[in-house]
């Protein structure tokens, strides 16, 4: 991805469900027109979920994910099921492709239900058109297409268009909580565990959207922090930090000066800020029994010095008193069962469309698990956190 495209977790995730050999993989590679999917007329050849981007007008950029067929069976073939079944978790929009030949199936009615019962928006796709002796005209609510021929393929994509356009929810990260003329500083620590040549991305994203509310973003890490301060003609509207250095920032910045960090801001965007500040004060109840799970987003290289399997353990011990165990897990391997856990700790979720991130904050809900957030997590380690959610209120 290049630094100007649109983020996968800012993109309507469209996903194709339906049984295996609908033509799900030919229809996603008909729509994107590339060779996203391996297609095969052998049962079952999609066997992870395959994502591909694309810009779909008006709607502008989403992202179409192709699964594995639903009616899979054997060992292998329930795992295959269940990766299926995990993408409805991340579904803006769903296209449930039926093969217009065979008619619908057992499993078509069940995703159906499914979808009606998650309120997720879909569509039902009759494919394989050309098969058919004779061509009709679609019915309301389905769409009949020839992924080989092309036909109907523009009416399919003016119908997720549409679904798409109003799947999404309009949020502001930063920008709602300033005002053109602000100054807004971000404090980007470079130290070992920054990528090189850039800043991660939601560093990026706080800078953008404050750029779109007429404020002045400017860029500093921690070292360079005083001189920043002294060389503005009024002090900023807002700091905002990488969580990792919330102690020395807060130690630097006058105690006048609203101060939060990515992460909180992240949590804000994509969770329920609420919820997740009542899940941080159950950290200081663990016990040495208990189980903490620490869930990442995305997947990247760990160092020595990793926050989310050696820093976030260290705090979290600091703050409980106590010696817990620790679970670990990162991109899309976030489990069901939450039962296990006396509390989970989130990063940001900036690579996780809103469904998803929803998702998972709905399940740990419904399984009474505490879920908060990384900055969360580090403010209440250094005893900022009333200082950190502040400029939230």
């Amino acid at each position: 991805m290049s630094l100007n495209d649109t983020p996968s977790g800012e993109r309507a995730h469209i996903v194709f469900f339906g049984v295996r050999n609908a033509g799900k993989s030919s229809l996603v590679n008909a729509l994107t027109n590339q060779t996203v999917s391996v297609v095969s007329d052998v049962a079952g050849t999609t066997t992870d979920p395959v994502r591909k981007a694309m810009e779909l007008a008006p709607a502008g950029p989403v992202l179409n994910v192709d699964t594995p067929g639903i009616d899979d069976a054997g060992d292998v073939g329930d795992l295959r099921v269940q990766r299926a079944e995990a993408a409805l978790n991340e579904a803006d929009v769903a296209v449930l492709v039926v093969d217009a030949a065979r008619g619908m199936t057992a499993f078509d009615e069940r995703l159906i239900a499914i979808f009606q019962d998650r309120h997720i928006p879909y569509v039902l796709v009759e494919n394989k058109a050309d098969l058919l002796a004779e061509s009709t005209q679609s019915e309301e609510g389905r769409v009949r297409v020839s992924a080989l021929t092309g036909e109907g393929l523009s009416d399919l994509k003016r119908a997720l268009a549409t679904l798409a356009t109003g799947a999404v929810e309009e949020r502001r990260l930063v920008g709602d909580l300033l005002t053109p003329g602000d100054v807004v500083v971000l404090v980007i620590p470079l130290d070992s565990a920054a990528p090189k040549g850039r800043i991660i991305l939601p560093q990026q994203q706080v800078m953008r959207d404050a750029l779109d509310a007429g404020a002045f973003p400017c860029a500093t890490g921690v070292e360079g922090l005083p001189d920043l301060l002294a060389a503005l003609a009024r002090p900023p509207r807002l700091v905002v930090t990488d969580s990792q250095a919330f102690g020395e920032v807060d130690a630097l910045l006058p105690a006048d000066v609203p101060l939060t960090s990515f992460s909180i801001l992240m949590a804000r965007y994509k969770g329920d800020l609420a919820a997740q500040l009542e899940a941080v004060r159950a950290l200081e109840s663990l016990t040495d029994e208990d189980t903490v799970l620490i869930a990442e987003g995305c997947t990247h290289h760990r160092t020595c010095e990793d926050i989310g399997t050696v820093k976030l353990p260290r705090l979290i011990r600091a703050i409980s008193g106590a010696e817990p165990q620790f679970a670990f897990t990162s991109g899309r391997d976030f489990p069901d069962d939450l039962s296990p856990y006396a509390a989970i700790v989130h990063c940001g979720g900036c690579t996780l469309n809103a469904r998803d991130m929803a998702s998972r904050l709905q399940r740990a809900r419904a399984q009474q698990a505490p879920f908060t957030n990384y900055g969360m997590t580090i403010a209440r380690a250094h005893n900022i956190l009333p200082r950190a959610l502040a400029p939230l209120e």
